[in-house]
């Protein structure tokens, strides 16, 4: 019997018993949601924001508030598929379309979690930098130390240490609230948008690709499986999701507004990642505001890590055919391990060498804007028809769900092709 059996008893146990009961279960059941619309909150996605308010002020602040709805709708058929089909994202797939469609999927999802995965470690290293310790020093580091937390060999024991590095990031909140914004200028951006600049319409696919991210899809999905959560688990799964992604984008809208309130609009943007700091020390001082941004990036930064390296680990595991799960030792799921383990050795030898960590980031995001359209359509598709049909997405809600998300995925696309022209 695997040990994660045993975790499925756990919740079977408690859901039918007294109130103390159901508090436990309530803890066990959650985090899924949560720690994948944390890690969204990654340091691609604070890097994006804060560029977006120190370039363009407030302007960006809805669109930002504007995808909770949309995001809420994505990960919420992936919560549907997790738990009434009992398999993960890469195995639905290739059940369903065959191993071609399955190793395109997997492809995409390589693409963007090696692209999230050099965000991650392009923060650790301008932090590293930020106080006076070299690339050479941090990335090994930093990668040793993701390494050493999944060879623990428990998902429960990843999903709560990646939670309490995660809660890191509510540091933003707290500086947007003291950084006092002005309710007039963020009124006037809300209402004057800069639609016919092209790099505007650029930092709002970036925006569109921190959003929705492929690894999320893939990774709440495999994550739930991995739980061992069933059918009469759906109610706490899809409140956990909506949780999340409102929490995901007021942190994001947080960092924003304390960067449009501290540094901008400069229409020149960040020169480094270190600069973002600078909007936090107006509002709590120089140690202090360091000390947060040192805390409350990383902390983004190593969650996505470990959600978007497991996440395609999980993916590739799904569709090679090979073992998955956390819960096998190193030696039992050497092809598990050895892709996680790649991913993130890779990623910090990319981040040595690249000269412009902001670029880069931003980047990033545009490809998970460019990769939307494929991510998007196999889950609406598989939400369409592999589920049962009590759940299975259909109706008037299904042509909702199509025409936003197709709305999302085009602006985009629009928004990166011309940006980068």
């Amino acid at each position: 019997m695997q040990p994660e059996q045993s975790q499925a008893a756990a919740l079977t146990s408690l859901r039918e018993g007294p109130a103390l009961s159901r508090w436990r279960y309530i803890a066990l059941a959650v985090g899924p949601g949560v720690i994948v619309m944390l890690a969204d909150t990654d340091a691609g996605n604070v890097v994006t924001a804060a560029q977006a308010g120190a370039q363009w002020g407030y302007r960006l602040l809805p669109l930002i508030l504007g995808l909770i709805p949309v995001l809420y709708m994505v990960q919420e058929l992936t919560v549907r598929l997790g738990i009434f089909t009992g398999r993960g994202h890469g195995e639905l797939i290739k059940e369903r379309f065959g191993m071609g469609w399955a190793w395109l999927s997997a492809g995409s999802l390589a693409i963007a979690t090696i692209g999230s995965l050099v965000t991650e470690f392009s923060a650790v290293a301008a932090i590293g930098e930020l106080y006076g310790l070299s690339r050479s020093l941090s990335l090994p580091m930093a990668a040793a130390a993701l390494t050493a937390v999944v060879l623990t060999g428990s998902y429960r024991r990843v999903e709560r240490l990646a939670i309490t590095i995660g809660l890191f990031e509510l540091a933003f909140l707290v500086v947007a609230w003291s950084a006092r914004p002005d309710f007039s200028a963020l009124a006037s951006d809300a209402f004057h948008q800069p639609l016919a600049n092209n790099q505007f319409a650029l930092l709002a696919a970036a925006v569109i690709g921190a959003t929705f991210n492929p690894w999320m899809v893939f990774y709440q999905q495999s994550a739930l499986a991995d739980k061992g959560l069933e059918p009469r688990d759906y109610g706490i799964a899809r409140m956990d999701t909506a949780a999340g992604a409102l929490l995901t984008q007021l942190l994001t809208g947080a960092v924003l507004v304390a960067a449009a309130a501290s540094l901008g609009p400069t229409h020149s943007g960040l020169a480094s990642i270190g600069e973002i700091a600078n909007a936090l020390t107006p509002v709590l001082g120089e140690p202090i505001g360091r000390l947060a941004f040192g805390i409350g990036v990383p902390g983004a930064a190593m969650i996505a890590a470990i959600v978007s390296s497991l996440a395609l680990a999980w993916g590739l595991g799904e569709v090679a055919g090979y073992r998955r799960s956390l819960e096998y030792r190193p030696f039992e799921a050497r092809w598990f391990y050895g892709a996680y383990a790649a991913c993130v050795v890779g990623a910090a030898i990319t981040v040595f060498a690249a000269p412009d960590l902001v670029w880069l980031n931003i980047a990033a995001q545009v490809l998970n804007a460019f990769l939307l359209p494929l991510v998007i359509g196999f889950l609406i598709v598989l939400a369409a028809r592999a589920l049962p049909r009590s759940v299975r997405l259909g109706g008037v809600y299904l042509w909702i769900v199509i025409g936003v998300t197709a709305l999302v995925s085009a602006l985009g696309l629009v928004g990166g092709i011309w940006g980068l022209l």
